[in-house]
């Protein structure tokens, strides 16, 4: 990799360690996000000056496994484990697209969308303004279909820590709302 490429790697990462809290509409409605959550969202994402919009979607197996997908080494941010997530199209929801991204990225039908939990801001490979935001939801089939990773992981706990600060902090919110 170039050094140029390493330190775009290198801002993104630093990035992903520095969250960003709920917005406090938003932790009053962790539960199934509604319409005008999901706006709001929206409108805060465009006043902070957001101009690429993207879905994380935190998706547990019954034994509280997370589904874990890992970026191939030539890919930007090669290496990372990371939620099934992808961008926001135009004219698409947040909901939308979650139910897209994971459906094409894992060939897994999501069957329900739970609670938001929360979001991170972070520089694309284009240099674009990128915010993910965070929901939990649930899959139907048990078979992953890799399209865009080299590999997937059901991680346990202890595996979790896998990912960036960011995800991680997105994951303790979850664990709250499960407790």
């Amino acid at each position: 990799m170039k050094p140029e490429g390493r330190r775009a790697v290198s801002a993104r990462v630093a990035e992903l360690r520095n969250p960003t809290p709920l917005p406090s509409a938003a932790r009053q409605a962790v539960s199934s996000p509604d319409t005008a959550l999901l706006e709001e969202l929206a409108r805060t994402a465009e006043q902070d000056g957001i101009t690429k919009t993207v879905v994380g979607a935190v998706i547990a197996d019954d034994d509280g496994n997370l589904l874990l997908l890992h970026r191939p080494a030539d890919d930007y941010l090669g290496g990372l484990w990371e939620l099934p997530s992808g961008g926001v199209d135009a004219g698409e929801t947040l909901i939308e697209a979650l139910r897209r991204e994971v459906a094409e990225e894992t060939g897994l039908t999501v069957t329900g969308v739970g609670g938001y939990l929360g979001h991170f801001d972070y520089r694309s490979g284009s240099g674009r303004a990128t915010r993910q935001f965070n929901f939990t939801a649930t899959v139907a089939g048990e078979t992953v279909e890799l399209t865009e990773h080299d590999a997937h992981l059901w991680a346990d706990r202890t595996q979790q820590n896998q990912v960036s600060s960011a995800v991680q902090t997105v994951l303790e919110t979850w664990r709250q709302q499960i407790a």
